[in-house]
């Protein structure tokens, strides 16, 4: 049984976590530097952006992943150090440099990441010196850190879960940060999560994979995908459960199923607070040939800027719905397609039915929508979030920089 309960990234045993104001964002005293950091040595895992143009911390902490274990996470916001050539490379490197010799540990045992805006060179020494700072700001209150990494978000976004893992509990926390370039692939999109489950690199690897498939994966906000997308787990043991060592063991489901929990609130949360954003599309598909069709079909339906609009409109246009699930890339049969809106079927078996467009206008005014498709095809099913598309996007975006 997995239990909500209060708190976050810093629930789980042995995790401490702060967040402070540097000076990195301009004409703000937002909090802008955040640090995680593991009182032991933790098995890690992590999941990245494809976008080709990679942001200099994305690359450093995915050579230090190689070697599977980590034990702080330095995050800035503010400033993406993406398209910033060498100097940017050497910008990461020494905010991992700079937050190893807090704890007297390796470099390559720290995770560095960076959002904000691209292109532009990292005040590091503003950074460096928050660093020797933050340490003196740990503590097992993780809701500094939560506010630290937002851009343009309106909240933080936290999460923590309980679990038993052969008559121990066991504890996962998490925070992320997102609203605007949401189309991971895997906007600036980050999630860091802690757990205090003894799980091996590997497997841990494994279990977040299938999770950010089912989670991050599945979420979009305007279809860009950004160069600085990261999440990182780390899972330090401190727990004491049987080590889950294989996907073989008899706890790996448990754990897995707990931590797709955790990963698929954290992305709703994000879509919900997509930038401008006023209501969280559920996109559910069914009837697809396999999965991979499903949630293309899904993520298809999400990201269209034609039926976002409608969403933000209330106009139940559901044609724009069915378009978009034809040029998904998704196999689709018209005869036997079937839409629905919330309660209310809009098309089934391929034939338009007569509905209340007041009744459906009600509907499209609750700040949660489900849409519901079958595409007439298989047994596979998938479900996507995003949300409606608003003159507020354009306007956060015209004066990003500023």
């Amino acid at each position: 049984m997995i239990k909500k309960i209060a708190g976050n990234i810093c629930a789980p045993k042995g995790f401490l976590a702060a967040g402070i104001h540097v000076g990195v964002r301009k004409n703000t005293e937002k909090a802008d530097l955040a640090l995680i950091y593991s009182e032991q040595p933790a098995a890690a895992a992590g999941v990245f952006t494809i976008n080709e143009v990679k942001a200099a911390p994305v690359i450093l902490t995915e050579k230090h992943l190689k070697h599977g274990t980590l034990q702080a996470i330095i995050v800035n916001s503010g400033n993406a150090n993406a398209c910033t050539g060498k100097q940017g490379m050497s910008d990461a490197e020494q905010m991992a440099a700079a937050t190893a010799a807090q704890f007297n540990i390796s470099a390559d045992k720290i995770a560095v990441s960076s959002t904000g805006v691209i292109g532009v060179p990292m005040p590091i020494e503003k950074i460096t010196a928050g660093i020797e700072k933050i340490k003196s700001q740990l503590s097992t209150n993780g809701d500094s850190a939560a506010l630290a990494i937002m851009t343009t978000d309106t909240f933080p976004k936290s999460i923590a879960v309980e679990i038993e893992l052969n008559k121990k509990t066991v504890r996962i926390g998490g925070i992320a940060k997102g609203s605007g370039m949401i189309h991971p692939n895997m906007a600036t999109m980050l999630s860091f999560i802690t757990t205090d489950a003894a799980i091996s690199s590997t497997a841990l690897q494994q279990a977040l994979t299938a999770s950010n498939k089912l989670s991050f994966n599945m979420i979009t906000v305007d279809g860009d995908t950004s160069t600085n997308d990261m999440v990182v787990v780390l899972a330090n043991g401190m727990a004491q459960n049987e080590k889950i060592d294989s996907m073989h063991h008899a706890d790996w489901q448990k754990f897995c199923d707990a931590l797709a929990y955790v990963c698929i609130y954290l992305a709703k949360e994000v879509a919900r607070d997509g930038e401008g954003a006023t209501k969280l599309i559920e996109m559910q598909v069914h009837g697809a040939v396999n999965a991979d069709q499903a949630q293309l079909a899904a993520r298809a339906v999400c990201r269209s800027p034609l039926v976002k609009s409608a969403i933000y409109g209330e106009d139940a246009n559901w044609g724009r719905i069915a378009s978009a699930l034809g040029t998904s890339g998704a196999e689709v049969d018209p005869e036997q397609l079937s839409i629905e809106l919330g309660t209310m079927m809009l098309l089934k078996n391929g034939t338009p039915l007569p509905f209340d467009e007041d009744a459906a206008r009600e509907i499209l005014k609750q700040k949660s929508i489900v849409i519901k498709a079958n595409l007439g095809k298989g047994n596979a099913q998938a479900t996507g979030w995003g949300c409606d598309l608003t003159p507020d996007y354009i306007k956060i975006n015209i004066s990003y920089r500023s």
